[in-house]
This record gives structure tokens, C-alpha cells and sequence, in this order.
């Protein structure tokens, strides 16, 4: 295998991964995305069911649901990374066009700041009761410091923190519920609230639309694979890896909710808390940070990434120097660690709105980018033509976006959010299944206006293939 890397840093970024680079197992993946998911933000996302209103059992039979089917989503995502190579917003090209891309990646650099500043308000919180410090701002700015060297280095390391959070987060959170069963009544969380159909659907859309905001960067993470990789194979373990230490996460937020902790005003601190004094709760605190660095470097590479995507359409390049990246990485981690400094104080609030929002976003997006893949290009890409704005794709892909734009706007009758509830969410009883809608109804559309593409080639072109230019 050659190097990845010149030195300590990656240098691979927005060009595809030559064969002689490619290494790696489908189990990292598996690896990567449990200890990804086996965090405090995704014991935060359980516990906003209960808040919601919903019943803890059914909040849990809820979630998985929404996190298998969401998962699914993101791992049919995964997939292409080991056939294409590429970045997974560089594939995306294909549907929507060189240019026209951008709209849906500016969206998703949006998504990456979010969850890394939400990321970083808790995992801050966590640093500060290590060192005892009460500024905020020191434990946010460690945070972002580790982040940007783990980022820099890159793909590799970010695969090795994958597996460390592995480990530490399956003994961690084995600690906690042995805590959680020895201090609380824990039958207590059950039947507290009546069966509704809106709050039912609510805890699915809620794992739901976690699962599916990974995948738009999923496949950077799987892009080093080998070709001949199985689709099933990488399919399986990201699914896996997703939903199970997902699900595990989200059910122990349930739990906690429910009983009446304190861990909707202080969630850092309840773990704390929970696991005892001294050692204990240090040791806590240090799997709180571990886990939430694995996504946080997902959310600073792939941030950064989709930047030089986005900058990219525009000036035509198809590489960019180490120096470059590095400094995407920093400008992106300074102001996601900016944003957490100024946003923490509603840190609960924001990100409930938030992570449901995400969904009308990014459905249609996932939609148009996997039916185009799986059922219309059939998995043939000619990939040289990604970076040219006057080849096969184009600079617009005006169908694939009128799609989205459909997809987005097929959604506000449905929806029920803070700021806005649907009329036919108010039929539904405050059910909110606009996510599903947007996932069917884009699917069809762009299925039925892009069957017979003449764009798409007869076979899968590599650069060594592309003829070369005059």
C-alpha cells in the first residue's frame, strides 16, 4: 500500500483514491461509526422523546426503528465509497451538476458547524470538570485543538480514535447503566405517559433524521476500501455500527429522562454524577470527550472537504495543496469552537430544533443521490467528468434540482416544528412525517424524470481511462 499521506498529514482531499492506496477492512467501519454514535449528544437525542411526550418503551422501540431505517439510508451511502473513491459530495456531481451542487453542499457545511459546536459545547463542559476550571471557553478551545490535530492527520487516525471510542465507549456506558440499575428504580421510567401515534412517530423521525444527516459525508470514511470490496459487506457494517451504538446511546437518554434526573439541565454533570466520585467520574468525563472527538473529527474533515467541494466548482481545480486543507480544517474548527462559545447557553433548545430541521434538508438530497446511483446510473460514473463543469454532468443538473427544491417544499404541509406546524401535522395530531413524504415523493419524481438519461455512460470511467484534452 502506498502512503496516504506526505509526512504526518493526509494529502488526499477532493481526488479519488488511486487503487495502490486503498487498505483498510469493512469491520473499521463498523468500528468508526458505533464509537461515533456511543456519545452524549446521542443520549441527548433520546431523551428529547421524553420531552416530547413520548412513553420510554415505546420511545425506545421508536428509535429503533428510526435508526434502522435511517441507517439504511446512510449505509447505501457508505457503499459507493470503496467503488467510487471519492469524497461523498464530489459524487454527488453527478446528479446535480459541477455548480449546481453547491447548494445542497453550502447546506451541509452548515450541518457539520452545528454538530461540531454542539458537539463542542458538551464535550467543553467535560474538559472543564477534568481541570476544574470554570471558564467555558477553555474546555471549548481544547476541544477544537484537539479536534483540528486529528483532523489534519486525517482519515487514518480518525479510523484509529473510531476504534479506541469503540472500547471505551462499550466499558463506559456499561458502567453508567450498572450505576443507573444500582441508584434508580428503573421500572420506574415505563408507563408513565399513554401511547400516542403523533409522539411515536416523533421518536422515529428524531433517530431517523440523525442517521441520515451522515450521509453526506458517510463515504469519506469508506473511500479508502478497496474496490472490490463488497457493496453488502460495507452496507452491513456501517448499518450496524450506526444503528447499534446509536440505539444504545438513545435508549440510556430515554432511561435518564424519564426518571427525573437532572440530566436535562446538566447532562455532562449528571454523568458525572451517575458514575461516583473521584476516579470514577473522571473517567467518565474522558469518555465523554474520546467519543465526541470521533464525530467532531467526522464533522471537521468532512466539513472541511465539503468547502474545498464547494470552492472547487468554481475554479476547476481537482487537487489542493496540504496547506490548503490544513487551513479549511482550522477556519472550520475556529468557527465551529466560535459558535459553541456564543450558542451554549441554549444548547438543549437549539439542538432539538435543529436536528429536526436537518431532515427537510437532507432527505430529498439523499433521495435524488441514490436513486440516480442505484436505479438510473446503475452505479457508472464517469468520474473525470466530476471536475469538468463543460463535460458529461454539466455546470446545472437543473432536473436534480428542481427535484430538491420539490422535495423541500412537498414537506411544509407536514411539518412540526418550533417555528412552524403544517396544516396536515394538525390533522395528524402533531405528527410529524414529512421526512417520509419527502423520501417517497422525491424518490418518484426524480426516478420518473431522469429513467432513460442520456448523460449516463455505458461503463464506470476512471481518470486513467478519460482521453486526454487538447
Amino acid at each position: 500500500m502506498a502512503a496516504a499521506s506526505t509526512g504526518v498529514a493526509e494529502r488526499r482531499t477532493i481526488d479519488r483514491i488511486p487503487e495502490s492506496e486503498r487498505h483498510g477492512s469493512p469491520i473499521n467501519q463498523f468500528t468508526l461509526w458505533f464509537g461515533a454514535n456511543l456519545q452524549i449528544t446521542a443520549v441527548v437525542d433520546g431523551a428529547l422523546s421524553i420531552v416530547f411526550g413520548a412513553e420510554a418503551l415505546t420511545a425506545i422501540i421508536g428509535l429503533a426503528i428510526g435508526n434502522l431505517l435511517g441507517g439504511a439510508v446512510m449505509a447505501l451511502h457508505s457503499a459507493q465509497g470503496p467503488r467510487l473513491g471519492l469524497p461523498q459530495m464530489i459524487s454527488s456531481r453527478a446528479q446535480f451538476g459541477v455548480k449546481g451542487a453547491a447548494l445542497p453542499l453550502i447546506l451541509t457545511v452548515l450541518m457539520y458547524l452545528g454538530f461540531a459546536a454542539t458537539g463542542t459545547v458538551l464535550s467543553g463542559q467535560a474538559i472543564n470538570l477534568m481541570f476544574g476550571v470554570q471558564t467555558p471557553a477553555f474546555g471549548m478551545l481544547a476541544f477544537g485543538l484537539i479536534t483540528v490535530i486529528v483532523a489534519v492527520v486525517g482519515y487514518n487516525l480518525i479510523h484509529v480514535i473510531g476504534r479506541i471510542a469503540t472500547v471505551v465507549g462499550i466499558l463506559g456506558f456499561g458502567y453508567l447503566s450498572v450505576q443507573l440499575l444500582s441508584h434508580y428504580n428503573v421500572a420506574e421510567a415505563f408507563g408513565q405517559k399513554p401511547f400516542t401515534v403523533a409522539t411515536f412517530l416523533l421518536t422515529i423521525a428524531l433517530a431517523a433524521g440523525w442517521q441520515m444527516t451522515f450521509a453526506p459525508y458517510v463515504a469519506d470514511y469508506s473511500r479508502y476500501l478497496p474496490t472490490k470490496t463488497p457493496a453488502p459487506t460495507t452496507f452491513w457494517s456501517t448499518l450496524l455500527g450506526s444503528a447499534i451504538g446509536a440505539q444504545i446511546a438513545m435508549s440510556f437518554g430515554v432511561i435518564v429522562a424519564a426518571l427525573g434526573g437532572k440530566f436535562l439541565q446538566n447532562q455532562v454533570g449528571f454523568m458525572g454524577e451517575l458514575a461516583g466520585a473521584g476516579l470514577a467520574a473522571l473517567l467518565t468525563y474522558i469518555v465523554i470527550v474520546t467519543n465526541k472527538l470521533t464525530v467532531n473529527c467526522l464533522n471537521a474533515y468532512g466539513g472541511s472537504m465539503t468547502m474545498l467541494t464547494t470552492v472547487s466548482a468554481f475554479t476547476g481545480q481537482q487537487r489542493v495543496s496540504q496547506a490548503v486543507r490544513i487551513a479549511y480544517i482550522v477556519a472550520f474548527v475556529a468557527a465551529s469552537v466560535a459558535i459553541a462559545i456564543f450558542a451554549s447557553a441554549n444548547f438543549l433548545s437549539a439542538f432539538k430544533n435543529f436536528v429536526l430541521l436537518l431532515l427537510a434538508v437532507f432527505v430529498p438530497w439523499s433521495a435524488i443521490n441514490l436513486v440516480d446511483y442505484y436505479l438510473v446510473s446503475k452505479e457508472k460514473v464517469d468520474i473525470p467528468a466530476l471536475y469538468d463543469p463543460a463535460g458529461r454532468y454539466g455546470a446545472y443538473n437543473w432536473t436534480a434540482l428542481g427535484c430538491y427544491l420539490f422535495g423541500v417544499v412537498v414537506q411544509i404541509p407536514f411539518l412540526n416544528q418550533a417555528l412552524y406546524e403544517g396544516p396536515i401535522a394538525v390533522l395528524l395530531g402533531d405528527a410529524d412525517i414529512s421526512w417520509i413524504v419527502a423520501l417517497v415523493a422525491t424518490s418518484l419524481l426524480y426516478y420518473f424524470l431522469a429513467r432513460g438519461n442520456a448523460n449516463v455512460p455505458k461503463a464506470m470511467i476512471l481518470p486513467e481511462d478519460a482521453p486526454a484534452r487538447a
